[in-house]
Parts: structure tokens; C-alpha cells; sequence
């Protein structure tokens, strides 16, 4: 009988005598298709290997996306921006049971092979010819971690690529290397890259720390993350467990006492990693959008920066707690806003669809730097931000900056604006805005803004003009408003966070600091990629922009912003309330010498509120219960008077202390007795009865109009009880 070696010989002979018994034209198509198909593999051999990363992109596997660090306004770390939480450790900070649970499950000959394992692979391509279908992998540890570089669509291509950079991965690490970057890089679920997050994040301990059982169960996760996440499929990740104790014991990497201990182990997470964020979450939001536009998504979220802020978190937790406390307040006034004919309100009633909306934003007056922002009241339910994103209109709010124009221009706080009772004449009709806040026929700029004339903003806007009066609004930071007399009323539409670092210049000596809430950027390697250096701007002169705030501190003491003295703020302040027509917004920015704070209260889609809302007793009481907290333990002082202000101009500056100087030395005996220094006190006592007797007058018709609410009231519940 012939030999295997003469058989073939023998079939050779008579398959060449077959092809040359064929016509030519058929032998020439099969040369054709021989030589194509010839050459298609040689160019297929030759795409694949010249795709194969060379070894420095093989070096670059090492690379992984890192955690970005936000840091407070103390240099402490508060919130982090992640693409993949990842956690690096060395093998040996991780647990030999862990280790020897992914070796027994995924790669059982792991340390024997050159980066594929045939016998692997035969087996599992006979588990798929019995099955019909893939039920078995035959990648090697190295040839996952091949597939970190190429991702995972199924192709032939993609196959023989991963083979090749799996040989070359073999060639250039050993053995605990490659197994250090795959345990590194490998998804866990849940959002957990690596074992060290995974660790943390399921069991809240080291991955050096894990037990038989928990390793087992993290290594059963790496076939299917998402199908046997603990915290999503408890049962599944159980089953799988199970699988994996199976193979660590029939590899013997265990005792089958260690193996039946495990299998009985309930399962107890705890995530360690993941950092609870519950308060600045507008405030992340806004700087993760700023350095996106800067940097890019990539590098924010796998960069691993650190990322210095201006926040303050214990002003962050009070900007957080007033808004939510002041949101409830207002709204169980609410339910009470009915009309006696038609019960409750539809149009100031809240809906779950469209709740009642607040925002905050604080500034540091000098630097600009943002202590607290909150957008809205719940991120989770809308993260658009109202405080730097949403423009309204500021109604009231807005006419300190038709003052800082007339100011500008000469006039001075105890000027009169008179024919406050004479329409204003426009090109084409006169004009008389609704005033109910004041009757008289002339006002002074102090006694005006005090108690927020419309028609003496008006009047002064013409009188000073209106281009002006834009300039001046411009120089504060405000860019296309309406060109029409109404915007001395606060018809132009801006964002809370500008308005406030507007209010912040009044504090600042005319300077305006752009808001900001980045101080500073680094990369991994400590290289300053960005550093805040912006300079503030002219708007006023310090000497206005100090008899503004002059005035503006009446408001609070004797005006519309009074209630937060009844309210419990005695700190030196100024501010201007703010209230839109129907009711529609309440604003209110107020400041002390080293804080302004700006509050904004109304719906989404615009509507009133509640009948008589005014932003005095929306918007104070939540700028108040901030700032009380905000603002606890600071002194009492006022901001220091400039040079060039006259004595005669009766500024509190003049009498209350001035921040940073020293208190007028107490008189001594004989002092006393010759009456020495008795200008002074005199001075000082009238200005103080002064005081007193605005605010005993203020108080009494503030009681006068609470009696005629009250008086209102109890009209309309009886109406009502009659039509029952």
C-alpha cells in the first residue's frame, strides 16, 4: 500500500493532467482568480500588519484617563469631573485572591503562553460548532488588553490585528506588567475602571484588602460588566460568583473549605469611592462648561487636572439652604392667594410641570471672584442655570444705574428732580409711568431711589439723557439694552450673575470685577494652563460710586429693602429690591464691604407670582437668610470714604466708621468739662436721631400698610362668606 506521502504526489499528477484537458479560457479565469485572490491576501497581510501600533503607541497602552480635581476657594478638593472613575495601583497592592480569581476564569494558562493560547482556542471554536453560537471566549488576558487599542467590532481583521499586538505585548512587558495594566484598565461596571475603583466603589475597602469572595465576584464581572453589576443583578453576579469559586478550585488555587466558606458568603456593598456632591452642583456644572470651551470634553474629563475655584463652600451650604427655605415660604403663601369669586389663582398657582424657581449668586466685590451660585431649585430636575444663563427683566432693580448716570454728570444725592407730575414728553407722545410709591412733585435723587419713584427714574433719565444714561449702563457691564426711556425701569433683559457684579461696583470704589469661578488650571505634571488675570474696569468714579452706595444703604435702613433690618440684618449694608410688571419676577442685590449677593424669584414661563408680590417680601427675606449666615462674626464697618467728598454732603460715611479706621478716641475728664470735641457729638447725635426718626416713620407705615392688607383680607373673606 502506498505511503501518504506517495498518494499525494499521486493526486498531484492527475489534478495537473484534469487542468490541462480544460480549454484555455478556462484555465486562464482560474490563473486570474488564483493570482487575484494571491494577491488580496498578500495586500490583507500586509493592512494588518502595517496597522499594528509600533512600540512607543504599544508603550501608550499605559495611558489611561484620569480624574479631574475641582478645588475650593481654600485650596481643598470639593467636586471631581470624570469621564471613568479610575483608581492606578501597582500588583502588588492587590489582593492574591483577586489576582488568582481573573487568571482561573479568564486565562487559566496566563504565565505559560506568548500572548495567545491555541489550546484555548480550539477549545472554544468546538464549543461554538456544538452550540451554534459564540458561548465561549478564547482571548488570553494579552489579547484583551490588545483590544483597549482597537475597540471591539468582530472581524477577521480586527482578530488577527489583536493576535499580533498580543504577541508584541508579550515581547516588550512581562508577565505581572501585563497583568498590572489589564487589572489597571478593565471596566468593572457601574461607571468603575480598574480594580482599585471597583474595589472601593463595591466593597468601600483596598483592592489589597479583598477576601476570597469579593475577588471572585469581580472577577466574574469582567465577561459582562453590565449583565452581573451587583448593584443592578444581585442574583446574577451571585451566579456568576459561583462559576468563578468553581474554577479557582479546580485549578487549586483554593481548598475546598476556602471554596464552600465563599459560596456561602452573602454579599455586602458599600461604595467608598464615589464622592456625594449634595451641594454646588450649578456651580461644577458652570465651570465644567467654561473649561470645556477651552479645552475641550477629553482633556476635562480624562485629563486629570487640577482645577483651583473661587467657591466657599459653608457660603455654597447657605445660598443652598436659604433658597430652598425661602422657596417653602413663599410658596404656602400660595395656596392662600385666591380671589373670593374664582378660589385659587391659575395664574400664580405653582404646577409640578413649572414650580416656583429661585437663584443666588454671590460675588467677592473687589476680585469677582463667585463664593456661591446656585441656578435653580433642583439640579436633578433642571440643571439650566438661572443665575448665569437666563435673562429677565430686572424691573426696579435696575434704576441705581440711571442714578450712577445722573451722578456722573453732576447731579449730587440731595439734588431735586422736580415736574415729577408732569408727563415726560417723547418724540412722538408724553409719557407718565404708574408710581405708586410717591405722589410729591419733586423727590431728591436720595428720597427717589429710596423709595423707588418710577417717574422720578424717568425724569432723571431725561433729563441726564438717554444715550448717557446707556453709556454709563455699558460701562457697568450691560450690553444691548433697549434704546426706549422705559429701560430707566428695568425694561431690558440680563442675567442675575451680571446685575450683581454690576451692584459689586458700588462696593469696589467704581471698579467692576467680571465675575469669575476659576482661579487656576494645571495639567498631571503641575504646568499652569490657565491662571485668572483678568483687571477691573472703570465704571464710575470712587467718589460716586461711594454716594451711591450712600444711598443705596438707605434703601435697606428706611425703603423697599428695609425688611431685611426686620428681619434680623444689622450689618452696614446697601441694595435695591426690584419688581417686574404683574408681579412676574422679584429681585433683590444687596452688599456689604466684602459680599454681594444677588436673588431672583419667579417662574420659568413668566407669570405672577402671587397678587402683591413684591420683591420686598420675596426676594429680601432669601438675600437676608443668606447673607445673615454668610456674613456672621464680621465687623460692623462700613465702606471707607474716598477723598474729594465734601462734609456737607451728609454721607453715612462721614459718621459711621469707616472700614479699616481706627474709632475716635473716647474724651477724657477735662475734655468733658470745657465741652472739647462737643461739635462732634452733636454732629453725630443729630445724625443718629435723624437716623432713628426715618426708621420710627418707615416702621409706622409699614404697620399702616400691613393693617390695610389685613383690613383686605378680612373684606374679601367675608364677601366670600356671604356668596356662601
Amino acid at each position: 500500500m502506498p505511503s501518504v506521502v506517495d498518494q499525494v504526489k499521486i493526486l498531484k499528477v492527475q489534478v495537473r493532467r484534469q487542468f490541462q484537458t480544460l480549454p484555455a479560457g478556462i484555465r486562464a479565469a482560474i490563473g486570474i482568480a488564483a493570482l487575484s485572490a494571491g494577491a488580496y491576501a498578500l495586500w490583507f497581510a500586509i493592512d494588518v500588519v502595517a496597522s499594528v501600533p509600533n512600540r512607543d503607541q504599544i508603550q501608550a497602552i499605559r495611558v489611561m484617563a484620569q480624574t479631574s480635581v475641582l478645588l475650593d476657594a481654600d485650596d481643598r478638593p470639593v467636586f471631581t469631573l470624570a469621564k471613568e472613575h479610575r483608581l492606578e495601583v501597582a500588583l502588588a497592592e492587590v489582593s492574591p485572591h483577586l489576582v488568582r480569581a481573573v487568571v482561573a476564569i479568564e486565562d487559566r494558562r496566563f504565565f505559560d503562553h506568548e500572548g495567545f493560547d491555541p489550546v484555548r482556542i480550539v477549545g472554544s471554536s468546538l464549543a461554538v460548532l456544538r452550540a451554534g453560537k459564540a458561548v465561549q471566549g478564547g482571548s488570553t488576558i494579552t489579547q484583551q488588553l490588545a483590544r483597549q487599542t482597537l475597540g471591539r467590532e468582530k472581524t477577521v481583521r480586527r482578530k488577527l490585528k489583536e493576535l499580533l499586538i498580543a504577541i508584541e505585548l508579550e515581547r516588550q512587558f512581562t508577565k505581572r506588567e501585563i497583568l498590572e495594566l489589564y487589572l489597571n484598565k478593565v471596566y468593572f461596571g457601574d461607571g468603575l475602571y480598574g480594580i482599585e475603583a471597583a474595589s472601593r466603589g463595591y466593597f468601600g475597602k483596598r483592592a489589597l484588602d479583598l477576601t476570597i469572595a469579593e475577588g471572585a465576584l469581580l472577577a466574574g464581572l469582567l465577561q459582562a460588566p453590565s449583565a452581573y453589576t451587583p448593584t443592578v443583578n444581585p442574583d446574577k453576579a451571585l451566579a456568576r460568583r459561583h462559576v468563578v469559586l468553581q474554577a479557582m478550585r479546580e485549578t487549586n488555587t483554593i481548598s475546598t473549605a476556602d471554596y464552600e466558606g465563599a459560596d456561602r458568603t452573602p454579599v455586602q456593598l458599600q461604595d467608598g469611592l464615589r464622592r456625594h456632591e449634595p451641594y454646588g452642583a450649578y456651580f461644577k456644572e458652570e465651570v465644567r462648561r467654561q473649561l470645556v470651551q477651552q479645552f475641550g470634553v477629553e482633556r476635562v474629563s480624562e485629563g486629570g487636572l487640577q482645577i483651583y475655584t473661587t467657591i466657599d463652600m459653608a457660603k455654597q451650604r447657605a445660598a443652598e439652604a436659604a433658597l430652598t427655605q425661602s422657596l417653602k415660604t413663599i410658596e404656602r403663601t400660595l395656596a392662600s392667594a385666591k380671589s373670593p369669586r374664582q378660589g385659587a389663582s391659575s395664574e400664580s398657582a405653582t404646577s409640578p410641570a413649572d414650580p416656583l424657581q429661585a437663584a443666588l449668586v454671590a460675588i467677592d466685590p473687589e476680585s469677582g471672584a463667585v463664593r456661591a451660585l446656585v441656578g435653580g431649585r433642583d439640579f436633578a430636575q433642571s440643571p439650566y442655570n438661572r443665575a448665569t444663563q437666563a435673562e429677565r427683566q430686572p424691573g426696579s432693580a435696575f434704576k441705581p444705574f440711571v442714578y450712577a448716570a445722573a451722578l456722573e454728570v453732576g447731579y449730587r444725592p440731595n439734588d431735586e428732580i422736580d415736574r415729577l407730575d408732569e408727563p415726560l414728553q417723547l418724540a412722538d407722545a408724553a409719557w407718565s409711568p404708574d408710581d405708586e410709591h410717591a405722589a410729591a412733585s419733586s423727590l431728591t435723587l436720595r428720597e427717589a431711589l429710596r423709595v423707588s419713584s418710577n417717574r422720578a427714574a424717568v425724569r432723571l433719565l431725561g433729563n441726564v439723557g438717554l444715550q448717557r444714561t446707556l453709556q454709563t449702563a455699558h460701562a457697568f457691564g450691560f450690553d444691548n439694552l433697549p434704546n426706549v426711556p422705559s429701560v430707566a425701569l428695568g425694561s431690558g433683559e440680563v442675567t442675575l450673575n451680571a446685575m450683581t457684579a454690576a451692584f459689586a461696583a458700588f462696593a469696589n470704589g467704581g471698579l467692576l470685577s467680571r465675575p469669575f469661578l476659576v482661579r487656576r488650571v494645571l495639567d498631571q505634571d503641575g504646568t499652569v494652563l490657565f491662571e485668572h488675570d483678568e483687571p477691573a474696569e472703570h465704571a464710575i468714579t470712587p467718589e460716586n460710586a461711594y454716594r451711591m452706595a450712600d444711598m443705596l444703604a438707605e434703601v435697606v435702613d428706611f425703603g423697599t429693602g428695609s425688611a431685611a433690618r426686620r428681619l434680623g440684618f444689622d450689618l452696614p449694608a446697601g441694595g435695591k429690591t426690584g419688581t417686574t410688571n404683574d408681579y412676574r419676577d422679584a429681585w433683590f442685590i444687596g452688599f456689604t464691604p466684602t459680599l454681594v449677593a444677588g436673588v431672583w424669584v419667579g417662574y420659568d414661563q413668566p407669570r405672577t407670582i402671587r397678587p402683591n408680590g413684591y420683591a420686598s417680601d420675596l426676594a429680601v427675606p432669601l438675600w437676608t437668610q443668606f447673607m445673615k449666615t454668610a456674613t456672621r462674626g464680621q465687623p460692623p464697618r462700613w465702606l471707607k470714604a474716598p477723598r474729594g467728598l465734601r462734609d456737607d454732603e451728609h454721607l453715612r460715611g462721614r459718621v459711621v466708621a469707616d472700614s479699616g479706621e481706627p474709632a475716635p478716641k473716647k474724651r477724657g475728664f477735662w475734655a468733658r468739662l470745657f465741652g472739647l470735641g462737643d461739635d462732634r457729638k452733636r454732629q453725630d447725635d443729630r445724625r443718629q436721631d435723624e437716623i432713628d426718626r426715618e426708621r420710627g416713620k418707615h416702621e409706622r407705615d409699614h404697620e399702616q400698610k400691613d393693617d390695610k392688607q389685613k383690613q383686605g383680607r378680612d373684606t374679601e373673606k367675608r364677601s366670600g362668606q356671604e356668596e356662601r
